[in-house]
C-alpha cells in the first residue's frame, strides 16, 4: 500500500508543478497587452475497486482506492481585461467580444486582442510583430491626424484639406467557443475545430464589441488571485512530497524488521 501511496503522491506533485508553471506564465505576462490567463484542469485517475457498492448485505459505498491525478487540459480564460488610456492614435482596445484579424507571413489569418498597432514603411496598419490587419488599411503619407471611430471606421485628415477622408474599415472576428482557440505566442491565436469558424463583422454590430481609440486592453491577470493560487499550489506540492516521505519511512520500517 505504501508504494501505491508514493506513486499516487508523485502524480500530485506533477499536477501541482503544472499548476505553478501556469501561474508563472500568467504572472510573467501581467504587462502583455491583451493577454488571457490560463488555468490547468485536472481529473482523477483510475480507481482500484476492491469491493463494488453492494445493493444489500454489504457496504453500499463499496471499497475503492484512487490512484492519483493527471492534467487533462489547459483553459484560456477570455474575460476582458481593464482598459488603459495611452493617448496614442494607433492604440485600439476592444470593449466587448471580438478579435483583430491579422495576416501572417504564410498567408494564414491569426487573431489577437492586442490593439497596439503601428505603421510600417508602406503606411500599412500592422501589429507589434509587423503583421498587417486583415483586410489591410493604409494611411496616406500626408495624413496629419488619424481618427478611429467606435464602429471601426478609419478616417484621416490630410494637409491642405479641411475635410476628413475614410481610408478603411476595421473588422472584428468572433468565435462560438473562444476557449477552443489555440495560443500561438506573439499575442496571437489560431482557429481550431473546437473554436468553430470565425464570424466577421463591424465593431458595435451584432454581438461585437466597440473600439476605443487611444487605449489598450491589459492582461486579465489578477495578481492577488494568482499569488493565492501560488500559495495553495505550493502547499499542495509540499503535502504530496510529505506523503512520499512518509510512505518511504513506512517501507523502510517494514524492510528493516
Amino acid at each position: 500500500m505504501s508504494s501505491s501511496a508514493m506513486f499516487t503522491a508523485v502524480t500530485g506533485t506533477v499536477a501541482q508543478q503544472v499548476r505553478i508553471d501556469a501561474i508563472a506564465n500568467n504572472l510573467a505576462n501581467i504587462a502583455t497587452t491583451g493577454f488571457k490567463r490560463v488555468r490547468p484542469q485536472f481529473e482523477d485517475l483510475l480507481y482500484e475497486t476492491v469491493r463494488p457498492p453492494a445493493e444489500e448485505g454489504d457496504s453500499p459505498s463499496g471499497l475503492q482506492f484512487g490512484r492519483g491525478v493527471r492534467v487533462v487540459s489547459t483553459q484560456t480564460i477570455h474575460t476582458p481585461g481593464s482598459l488603459r488610456q495611452t493617448g496614442q492614435a494607433l492604440d485600439i482596445a476592444i470593449e466587448g467580444a471580438g478579435f483583430f484579424p491579422v495576416q501572417r507571413l504564410n498567408g494564414d489569418t491569426a487573431y489577437s486582442r492586442s490593439g497596439a498597432f503601428q505603421l510600417d514603411s508602406s503606411g500599412n496598419l500592422v501589429n507589434s510583430s509587423g503583421l498587417p490587419l486583415s483586410p489591410p488599411i493604409t494611411i496616406p503619407d500626408d495624413a496629419t491626424n488619424i481618427t478611429i471611430t467606435n464602429d471601426g471606421r478609419v478616417q484621416v485628415a490630410q494637409s491642405g484639406s479641411t475635410s476628413t477622408t475614410e481610408v478603411g474599415q476595421i473588422q472584428l472576428m468572433r468565435f462560438s467557443n473562444p476557449g477552443g482557440l489555440e495560443a500561438m505566442g506573439q499575442n496571437l491565436f489560431r482557429e481550431t475545430e473546437s473554436s468553430g469558424s470565425p464570424v466577421s463583422g463591424n465593431p458595435g454590430e451584432d454581438a461585437f464589441g466597440q473600439l476605443a481609440q487611444g487605449a489598450l486592453e491589459e492582461a486579465n491577470v489578477n495578481i492577488a488571485e494568482e499569488l493565492v493560487n501560488l500559495i495553495v499550489a505550493q502547499r499542495a506540492f509540499e503535502a504530496n512530497t510529505r506523503v512520499i516521505s512518509t510512505a518511504d519511512d513506512m517501507l523502510r520500517f517494514v524492510t528493516q524488521r
